[in-house]
């Protein structure tokens, strides 16, 4: 089984066309300005080349990272230590791939994955921080909307595109 790259950088861009439209202020952008204290200036103040590029660098590893939540397939890869090309693989091996190979590598399997990292991963740890930083529910709902939607379409992406 190959990393599809190019769904993989496909993936990576979502976090930012989800973030233009999400933090729109025609969508949740000036209710989270308003929840997380974000002022005009202070979001002019930052250097806006860096930021965008570290986020799709980190855009880039989070849709890397999507893929063993929703293919299936890398948890028989990691039982047999690697690279299938290698040599001295099982039959048996062999065997499930070629039975199971694409099995759930759907956009709507991943979709779903996506949807059950947003609620279960992302959800506690933005609530956790939110609570600690005293921020109000709206705040951590929109934030946790925002990846719950994101990871929803990136994992679509990442399991579909085979």
């Amino acid at each position: 089984m190959e990393i599809n790259f190019l769904a993989v950088l496909v993936a990576a861009i979502v976090p930012m066309v989800m973030g233009f439209l999400w933090y729109n202020p025609k969508l949740f952008g000036n209710a989270w300005m308003r929840e997380a204290g974000m002022t005009e200036e202070k979001m002019k103040s930052g250097n806006m080349g860096v930021i965008f590029g570290v986020s799709f660098l980190l855009s880039i590893l989070l849709a890397f990272f999507t893929q063993t939540l929703s293919i299936h397939q890398f948890g028989a890869l990691g039982m047999i230590g690697g690279d299938p090309a290698m040599d001295g693989i099982l039959p048996s091996f062999q065997a499930f791939m070629d039975d199971y190979g694409t099995a759930y590598r759907t956009y709507k399997h991943g979709a779903f994955h996506g949807l059950l990292a947003g609620l279960f991963i992302v959800f506690p740890i933005l609530a956790t921080n939110g609570l600690f930083e005293r921020k109000s529910w709206k705040y951590i709902f929109i934030n946790t909307g925002y990846w719950t939607v994101t990871l929803v379409i990136m994992n679509a992406i990442v399991c579909g595109w085979v």
